[in-house]
């Protein structure tokens, strides 16, 4: 099963909140909305995708409660991107600074923020190509570091500002760089 994706645009276009308030009607779909208003119905994941998920969220978790630099999220947290997309990535990481600088109702919401850092993780039901176009959209929007994880061509893409992918063969251990100084990430 892939992600179904519908072009509600011919019909209705939803405003911000309207998106918001169909999420919280369906809390049992995983849903996203690209920039240009596609709704994004996103298939549940299986145990060995779910269970890798877990384990990258964990250690993120582990580094910032030592590091104490910024706020952890799972893939349940929805981002509103500056380039109009709602987002979920697996697992992402916004510096405290940004963080603190939102509202207590943006927070309480979609954070109207692009985090600092994400991990996709590609599952059986993903197609590579809109996870691709995912991260792209996320660097579109400020993000500074990502990792697109994809066990199937045994690869993980590495996403930076102002440079070009680069993808390195798994296993492979990956670095947080400037943006998670000092976490570094095992991918078998």
């Amino acid at each position: 099963m892939t992600a179904i994706t519908l072009n509600l645009e011919p019909v209705v276009t939803l405003t911000d909140e309207q998106f918001y308030e169909l999420c919280m009607a369906n809390k049992d779909v995983a849903m996203e909305r690209s920039p240009i208003g596609e709704l994004i119905i996103m298939p549940p994941v299986g145990g060995g995708s779910g269970s890798k998920e877990a384990d990258y969220i964990t250690d993120l978790n582990l580094w910032n409660r030592q590091a104490g630099r910024g706020v952890v999220f799972s893939s349940s947290t929805m981002f509103k991107l500056p380039g109009g997309g709602d987002r979920s990535p697996g697992a992402a990481w916004v510096s405290q600074e940004r963080w603190d600088a939102l509202s207590p109702e943006e927070k309480e919401q979609f954070p109207p923020i692009c985090p600092d850092f994400v991990i996709e993780l590609r599952s059986k039901s993903d197609r590579l190509g809109p996870l691709q176009a995912k991260m792209l959209e996320y660097l579109n929007s400020g993000l500074r570091l990502g990792w697109l994880i994809n066990p199937q061509d045994q690869t993980v893409e590495i996403y930076r500002v102002g440079k070009e992918v680069e993808i390195v063969q798994l296993p492979a251990t990956v670095s947080g760089e400037d943006v998670l100084t000092e976490f570094s990430l095992e991918l078998s």
